[in-house]
């Protein structure tokens, strides 16, 4: 019986360091991937716009001018609610930001993380483009991180706590 339960130890212990340098190999092999595809113009044929207002010139030549003046014309949270599925879902696949593109990127440096979240701050901001009006693009980010702050500290109301623990620090002899 303990012969057995040291065999079933040794097989644990020996799948759990596989898989976690198998995570540590995957997790390399995105970050070089990452760095290659954040440089690109083009991905899988697509144009990439290098930053927001490029966006704007890609987004003019891919919408009909019906469907762009029918944007403008909707409320700005309207707009950006009613287009997240559709436009939104476009942006982010087309455009690279699950895997990373030169625009995902741009956006994360200004501090916008989430994919959703980034192709509703293109939205948003073309609405506004197109209304002439002022993008307020670091005000929008701060919108967005105090909404990702408020919804992190309501997870975290809700939160059980398993277990409690308190390491003793030993100091170490030189």
């Amino acid at each position: 019986m303990k012969r057995l339960l040291l065999i079933i130890a040794v097989l644990v212990g020996t799948l759990s360091c596989y898989g976690q340098s198998n995570g540590a190999k995957a997790e390399a092999a995105y970050q070089k991937d990452y760095e290659k595809r954040i440089k690109k113009e083009r991905l899988y044929g697509v144009y990439i716009p290098k930053d927001i207002a490029d966006s704007f010139g890609a987004l003019n030549r891919l919408t009909a001018q019906t469907s762009r003046q029918a944007f403008k014309h909707a409320p700005e949270e309207v707009a950006v609610k009613k287009l997240h599925f559709s436009l939104g879902r476009w942006i982010i696949h087309n455009w690279g930001f699950y895997g990373g593109s030169r625009l995902s990127h741009h956006i994360k440096e200004l501090g916008v993380t989430h994919p959703d979240d980034q192709a509703k701050l293109i939205i948003r901001s073309y609405h506004r483009y197109l209304n002439k009006k002022p993008l307020e693009v670091k005000e929008q980010v701060d919108v967005v991180l105090a909404i990702q702050k408020k919804k992190l500290e309501e997870r975290m109301k809700k939160a059980t706590i398993l277990e409690t623990t308190v390491r003793k620090r030993v100091p170490v002899k030189q």
